[in-house]
């Protein structure tokens, strides 16, 4: 399991490096949308080649699947493209804090209703107290 949370640590930094990177290519070129749009292309040819290389049988089971999964793909690009429209005028920190906290509002609600197929993990008062606490931990880094 540690091996799964260094992962996931390294996709966290991941994701503020992301936003300023592709922000400043977007300032730089005056773009936002050609910024996210060469962003999809280079993460585009990455996930090819990996696929090519775990295994291609998986493409041929997209038609199968049910075609609310494929929505993934559209909220990637509303991040992507919500991300460097709005962090060169409202800083990468205070852009990813809304993120973050987005992301433990919605996460606790898909397990504790075990949406999509999720796990099921309760929101008891416990968890509920951890996340408002993240949140507050959050908040306090965008503090001047």
């Amino acid at each position: 399991m540690a091996h799964y949370a260094v992962v996931m640590l390294l996709a966290g930094v991941g994701i503020p490096v992301l936003a300023a990177l592709n922000a400043g290519l977007g300032s730089r070129i005056g773009s936002p949308a050609a910024a996210a749009t060469v962003l999809f292309v280079v993460a585009f040819t990455v996930s090819l080649l990996v696929a090519m290389l775990v295994g291609r049988q998986g493409f041929a089971q997209i038609p199968a699947a049910p075609k609310h999964l494929l929505l993934a793909g559209f909220l990637v690009a509303f991040y992507i493209l919500s991300i460097t429209f709005i962090a060169p005028h409202f800083g990468v920190g205070n852009a990813v804090f809304f993120v973050l906290v987005g992301q433990l509002f919605s996460a606790a609600a898909i397990d504790h209703f075990g949406l999509f197929g999720a796990q099921v993990a309760p929101l008891g008062a416990a968890r509920a107290a951890g996340i408002a606490l993240m949140c507050a931990g959050v908040w306090l880094t965008q503090q001047a």
